[in-house]
């Protein structure tokens, strides 16, 4: 199975991304990330979406959302052709002898640390999916409260033509 990432133009109006999370679900297509958030221009929304399947699964993909009268645009974001990046919020109980070897663990990932609790810190990180994961693997043997991903969005690079 191969993994593609599109970045749709769409319009920002209420049910979009109804419309869009349904054409998956209709034909039983499961969507690996997706984020929504508006443009330069408050008239259009950018959704990327990240999905898994075989080369005539995605072709189909992107076929249909073309068909949405709702979607102007589709560029798949290729590796090296593109910066995509994920947002990590996770909260780690921490004791005190624990805290100042989670803190540097942060620090070699360019995390910050935003909040500090009696018992516990929470750590953001921002970087692709590799580096979120080496992350989280890093924390195996800390008890993680709670943890939420924003999922992957990202942009085409400047010295590349969109599709």
């Amino acid at each position: 199975m191969k993994k593609m990432v599109l970045s749709l133009l769409v319009d920002n109006t209420s049910g979009v991304l109804s419309r869009v999370a349904g054409l998956f679900s209709r034909r039983g297509y499961n969507i690996d990330s997706l984020t929504v958030g508006v443009t330069e221009n408050p008239q259009y929304s950018r959704m990327t979406v990240a999905v898994r399947g075989d080369d005539r699964i995605l072709s189909q993909i992107k076929k249909q959302l073309l068909k949405l009268e709702d979607v102007f645009s589709i560029t798949e974001l290729k590796d090296g052709e593109s910066v995509c990046r994920e947002l990590l919020l996770v909260k780690i109980k921490a004791s005190l002898e624990e805290r100042q070897q989670i803190i540097s663990m942060a620090d070699v990932f360019r995390a910050n640390v935003v909040d500090v609790a009696k018992e516990s810190l929470m750590i953001e990180i921002t970087g692709n999916v590799n580096k979120i994961g080496a992350f989280i693997d890093l924390l195996d043997g800390f008890e993680i409260e709670e943890m939420v991903r924003t999922g992957l969005t990202g942009l085409i690079r400047g010295n590349v033509k969109p599709e």
